[in-house]
């Protein structure tokens, strides 16, 4: 991809960046996108939000699909999967063709990694070479069943808006609860006298 955006101290008041996108985050007005490009040697991210009013234009330059959702991992990889000519043309599509799978497997550098990749059941490695005690752990704490626990995922996706007013009632209704509790206190602490005959 490539985002053109405003910068006043760019020479031509824009500047162009051209990168992979390796994560994809939040809906509605809190979307956001990285893209990681390798520069002078350098590895280089810029995080965007989708509706930044100062983005002047989002080109997809070469459209295809990874064996994974996020390629966060390509910041353990050797430079060459991440480096991309920011000179970089379109490639177009022909019309009614499926979007193409890029079945290419990363080979990562040598430990240690930013993440403990051998857990997160990533499609796109290759063979990590790590010992049998890491995959066994990597088995016990694997949650599988959270793919289909859809409460989590709708807190993932649900639109800031009607997250305002799903908090504001929550809240309403806490304070409501707040309120009863201390009532109830104070008539358990007050103790009626009694008269000594």
């Amino acid at each position: 991809m490539a985002v053109s955006s405003s910068n006043q101290h760019a020479p031509n008041k824009a500047t162009r960046f051209v990168g992979i996108c390796i994560q994809r985050l939040g809906c509605g007005l809190r979307a956001n996108f990285t893209l990681r490009n390798v520069i002078k040697h350098i590895g280089t991210e810029m995080k965007y939000q989708l509706y930044d009013p100062t983005i002047q234009k989002i080109e997809v330059l070469r459209l295809e699909r990874r064996l994974d959702d996020e390629l966060l991992y390509l910041r353990d990889a050797p430079n060459e999967y991440s480096t991309f000519d920011e000179n970089m043309e379109v490639e177009y599509l022909p019309e009614g063709v499926p979007v193409p799978v890029n079945p290419e497997m990363v080979k990562l550098k040598p430990r240690p990694w930013r993440a403990r990749w051998e857990r997160k059941n990533m499609k796109g490695l290759a063979d990590l070479g790590l010992e049998d005690r890491f995959y066994e752990r990597a088995e016990e704490l694997a949650t599988p069943w959270e793919k289909y626990d859809l409460m989590k995922h709708y807190r993932k996706t649900i639109p800031e808006e009607e997250q305002k007013e799903i908090f504001a009632e929550v809240y309403s209704e806490l304070h409501e609860v707040e309120v009863m509790r201390k009532k109830l206190k104070r008539k358990k602490v007050f103790i009626k006298p009694t008269k000594n005959v």
